[in-house]
């Protein structure tokens, strides 16, 4: 067989019930594809937390994790892990992909000459605005022979932010609100005049940073509203992040509750978590994905409620109604709508009118 491989392709052939079966891991399958077992993983930390299925996988997807020792990602990196290797290394990465493209006689093709070749000239800067939030916007980087990691852990932290920008307490948030998000205005570099937005895995892990203006009326095509991280690539890896895989706040869910909050922008979770409602994760964006489905799931009991308290504009009020249909078959759902205003015009009292619990 070849040695070169398509990573992309070859995840979308390979079977993660076919791998899970190669190394005698057995695991409970629910609705959707969704599994869920013990963590087979070597490099789970604890005897203790073995004493629970905290182990998922969606076998459609071809991903994983554990909510015990705080390990993800998706089948090819599964394999490396359960190999002793180490799937950011680039080199241990490929060496899983052949091995596995052999065990299991996948052959993955080359793009065309087209797609691989060099432009003539740079591209020009990019000017347009990011997807909306909530939509993953595809990549501009053909190179074919680089493996992906989604959501893998920063490697820095960005320094000296204020939390006492006039922003923040301008828009009603207290120092405790701010301390606990980890907020901070930056005046430098590609945050440089926006409020940086620690994003934390399952498992507390800082994986990067989204950032909003601190003046909206600098607002444009150039400068939108929210950043979110870029791609970076280091060692023979692309990083990337998407937000589909993510869901803001939910580390901080650390048992299934029976009254979970979703919201769909940070300002909306900020208002509720500084008015009690501190069960409460965010889409980051107009949309739901599955993997963000399933993460609410998770984090709801099997007999508790997910309430969305919608934004007040027409696509707020559609993305919790789709957001909803996509739970409703497995928990009981309230949908909570403000009449064209948005959560953080509520107080305190107002909220409790709304969601009582």
């Amino acid at each position: 067989m070849a040695s070169y491989l398509n990573f992309k392709e070859l995840r979308q052939r390979l079977s993660f019930r076919d791998i899970l079966t190669d190394y005698q891991i057995k695991l409970t399958e629910k609705a959707g594809g969704q599994a869920m077992g013990y963590c087979p993983l070597p490099q789970h930390k604890g005897s203790e937390a073995r004493r629970s299925p905290s182990f998922s996988a969606h076998l459609e997807r071809g991903i994983f994790q554990c909510f015990s020792c705080g390990i993800s990602g998706n089948l090819i990196e599964f394999t490396a892990l359960m190999d002793g290797l180490d799937p950011t290394d680039g080199a241990d990465f490929r060496k899983t992909a052949l091995k596995l493209a052999q065990r299991f006689g996948i052959q993955t093709s080359k793009p065309d000459k087209e797609s691989t070749a060099k432009p003539s000239a740079p591209p020009p800067p990019a000017t347009k605005e990011p997807a909306p939030m909530g939509e993953d916007k595809p990549g501009t980087d053909t190179k074919p022979a680089l493996p992906v990691v989604v959501n893998a852990a920063l490697e820095f932290e960005l320094k000296d932010l204020d939390p006492e920008h006039p922003y923040l307490p301008s828009r009603g948030f207290t120092p405790e609100t701010i301390a606990h998000f980890g907020l901070g205005a930056c005046q430098r570099g590609l945050m440089k005049d926006r409020v940086a937005i620690p994003l934390l895995d399952t498992s507390g892990i800082l994986i990067g940073y989204a950032g909003r203006v601190v003046d909206d009326n600098t607002i444009n095509a150039q400068n939108p509203r929210y950043k979110f991280p870029g791609v970076r690539e280091a060692k023979g890896i692309r990083y990337e992040f998407h937000k589909s895989e993510f869901l803001y706040h939910g580390h901080a869910i650390a048992k299934p509750v029976s009254d979970l909050v979703v919201v769909e922008g940070f300002t909306a979770l900020w208002w509720l978590w500084q008015h009690g409602y501190q069960a409460v994760v965010g889409l980051m964006g107009s949309a739901c994905s599955d993997t963000q489905a399933q993460l609410i799931l998770e984090r709801s009991k099997p007999k508790g409620r997910i309430w969305y308290f919608a934004d007040g504009d027409p696509a707020g009020v559609k993305c919790a109604k789709d957001t909803l249909a996509m739970l409703a078959t497995s928990r009981l759902v309230r949908l909570v709508i403000a009449d064209g205003r948005q959560p953080t015009d509520f107080t305190e009292g107002e909220l409790k009118k709304l969601m009582p619990f």
